[in-house]
């Protein structure tokens, strides 16, 4: 085994060993401390008590949990961007310009940022920096022209035709969004639309170059368009004159019967109406030409005279009609530009139009836009400098809170709030300290319970329910006989907030040896009251019967029952019994006791007491000493890596009891105190004397 040459030291608490780390050279040691000799290995980077922002920062791969590792690279890290690494320990939010160590590219570059950050503020001569200063670092870095993340956004842009471009490609190819948290595009973004426009263009110059594709030029779309239009109803129409030629019957039944004319009668008929739409073009017959101004189909009659217009008169000329083979020429005269439309690219540039686009693609932008992207991402390094200001302010604020609450737990056990204490929770008369924030009260609940810590799960609510959470509640000291599910309470927050505490559920466990003295006896009273109300309730069930009974016999007689002797004599022998085994069970204890000496009865006594409690007072004790932190913050996503016992002086000091305050002064009259009844005093006085003279004639006293 080879010495470490830092010196450690530990201290005792808890039932375990644990370092004391006291100045900056312990933090840096820290990496060669064995990690088994640490009381946590990891913990949740939200739900405690610890500024959030630090912890993601220390959280580097951002799942969530704050690692060893982690820790042990942020102290290196700050360690050495400081001149003095007990300004780690110092804990403070200022940081002095002086004290960052300039003999490295990086301290540098922070000192350098540091001093921008304060020129900007308008302190250019100011010697330290503050948290409060770098507040609204986030707002400082969005407001700079560019802040190093590689997106450019319009208002970026001073001149006017480059800025109309960036604003087409975000609404044709997206956007994502830049540290000011407007739209903007990046170089994948930027990439992508030019793609998409040279690609749009030369589809177009394509078509344009080709007379077959563009027969009637700029007209072509409009007449591609127009003969889609009717193209299945003419299909359909030359099909049924086919049908015609080749069997005459067809002709009448293919241009609909005289049924189907009946069932329109009855309709008001528009050229909208969609069963007049679905008669035939024209009436059928053999070998018939498509008519093209009269006896068409008055559904059809706009859409076949846009067809004469844009298609038939331009390639054909002056029709009145339109036969198969002509139809057929005009179709495959247009299958080039099907076959070009079918090619066209799917990207939305098309949406701007060719002419925008051949504007965007002369004007040289997608150069202009990357040298701007270029200059953005060139600042990045000064940019990641101001905030690594940020990072090292905070880290030389937070770290020793960390690691003290981490490596170590020296605020829990020396009096401080840890970082997973929440706030103190006000129930039943006592408060309690160790107060723990839980996600998801059963499945907590389900693991805690190893503990053997008694923990109240409440319900907080505040501002009307808007804000919730639920916390466990480490009660230490007194008693559960009131604790009970439904019970209101108070919670303070470490900010001083209050809530509305409802128990939801108990894990219920030990608490103190006082509470294991006095249960034995509080089960007996709770037994004996449970019987006697049965008792009270049965006899009171028995007069209610009775009574009904006697009410019933005013209407008519109901025949008494014989009087059984044999019955009775046997329940008074019962009684008999009873009464005499009770009496000889005092006797035999009051015998007992008169036929010790006098300073014996005491002793006897207590022998007594504790015969019936230490048993349960025993139990207690063992489980008290083995009560254990580590389940219940393991349960909320801690890595605990020791046995952190709550024992029962350290129990006690978490949950205070209620005590007057020192130098209080108290009235003992209490005007509405119960009055004190004599005579239970005076039958247990007779039971006593009864229970003496029944031993005396016994002969227990000769």
């Amino acid at each position: 085994m080879t010495r470490s040459s830092h010196t450690w030291k530990f201290f005792r608490a808890g039932g375990f060993d644990q370092v004391q780390l006291d100045n900056g050279a312990d933090l840096l040691a820290l990496k060669d401390l064995n990690q088994k000799l640490w009381v946590a290995l990891s913990c949740p980077a939200h739900g405690i008590e610890f500024d959030s922002r630090t912890l993601g920062m220390i959280d580097t791969d951002g799942d969530g949990q704050v690692r060893a590792n982690e820790v042990l690279a942020a102290i290196s890290w700050a360690g050495a961007l400081l001149k003095d690494a007990d300004l780690l320990v110092k804990a403070t939010d200022v940081l002095l310009l002086s004290d960052i160590a300039e003999d490295t590219a990086e301290g540098k570059q922070i000192l350098a940022s540091a001093r921008l950050v304060l020129k900007n503020l308008g302190k250019p001569d100011a010697s330290f920096i503050s948290m409060a200063e770098m507040a609204d670092i986030g707002k400082f870095v969005a407001g700079l022209q560019f802040n190093g993340d590689g997106v450019v956004c319009p208002w970026q842009i001073n001149e006017p035709a480059l800025r109309a471009t960036v604003e087409d490609i975000i609404k044709t190819s997206g956007s994502v969004t830049d540290r000011s948290g407007e739209a903007g595009i990046n170089r994948e973004i930027s990439a992508q639309f030019f793609a998409d426009a040279e690609a749009y263009v030369d589809w177009h110059k394509k078509g344009e170059a080709d007379a077959e594709i563009l027969l009637l030029g700029t007209a072509s779309s409009a007449a591609a368009e127009a003969l889609h239009a009717v193209k299945d109803k003419i299909d359909d129409y030359f099909i049924r004159c086919q049908m015609a030629d080749f069997d005459a019957r067809a002709a009448v039944p293919l241009s609909r019967s005289v049924e189907d004319y009946q069932q329109l009668a009855a309709e008001c008929l528009s050229a909208q109406n969609e069963d007049v739409a679905g008669f035939p073009l024209a009436a059928i017959a053999a070998n018939q030409p498509l008519p093209l101004v009269s006896g068409i189909n008055p559904a059809w009659r706009g859409r076949i005279g846009t067809l004469r217009s844009a298609v038939v008169l331009p390639l054909l000329g002056e029709r009145q009609s339109l036969s198969f083979v002509e139809w057929t020429v005009l179709r495959e005269r247009f299958e080039a530009f099907a076959a070009w439309q079918c090619a066209k690219p799917a990207s939305p540039v098309g949406e701007l139009g060719v002419g925008r686009l051949h504007g965007i693609l002369s004007g040289n932008h997608q150069a202009q836009i990357d040298a701007l992207i270029g200059q953005d991402k060139a600042v990045a390094p000064e940019i990641q400098a101001i905030h690594s200001v940020e990072r090292l302010i905070r880290y030389q604020r937070d770290l020793f809170r960390l690691v003290n609450n981490f490596v170590s737990f020296r605020d829990f056990y020396t009096g401080h709030k840890a970082i997973f204490q929440v706030g103190t929770l006000y129930l039943d008369g006592r408060s309690c300290e160790l107060c723990i924030r839980v996600d998801d009260v059963g499945a907590h609940a389900a693991f805690a319970n190893n503990s053997g810590v008694c923990l109240i799960y409440c319900e907080l609510v505040r501002n009307s329910g808007v804000e919730k959470m639920n916390i466990a509640a480490a009660f230490t000291a007194g008693d559960s006989d009131f604790l009970a599910v439904g019970r209101h309470g108070i919670f303070y927050d470490c900010k001083g907030q209050d809530w509305n505490a409802t128990i939801v559920r108990i894990n219920d466990h030990p608490i103190s040896i006082r509470q294991a003295f006095w249960s034995p006896y509080k089960k007996l009273s709770k037994t004996i009251a449970t019987q006697l109300q049965k008792f009270a309730a049965s006899k009171a069930g028995k007069m209610q019967e009775t009574m009904v009974k006697a009410v019933a016999g005013a209407v008519g007689e109901v025949p008494k029952p014989a009087f059984d002797v044999a019955k009775f004599a046997g329940i008074f022998a019962a009684i008999g019994l009873a009464i005499g085994a009770i009496g000889g069970i005092l006797a035999s204890v009051v015998g007992g006791l008169f036929s010790l000496k006098f300073w014996q009865i005491p002793l006897a006594l207590v022998g007594l007491l504790l015969a019936i409690s230490l048993p349960s007072m025993a139990l207690a004790w063992f489980k008290l000493k083995r009560r254990n932190l580590g389940p219940i913050l393991d349960a909320c996503g801690w890595a605990i890596n020791a046995r952190v016992l709550i024992n029962i002086p350290f129990g006690t000091s978490l949950t205070a009891l209620p005590r007057l305050p020192e130098g209080a002064q108290r009235a003992l009259f209490d005007p509405y105190a119960e009055k004190k009844l004599i005579w239970p005093y005076l039958a247990a006085l007779v039971l006593l004397v009864a229970a003496l003279a029944w031993a005396w004639l016994v002969g227990y006293f000769k």
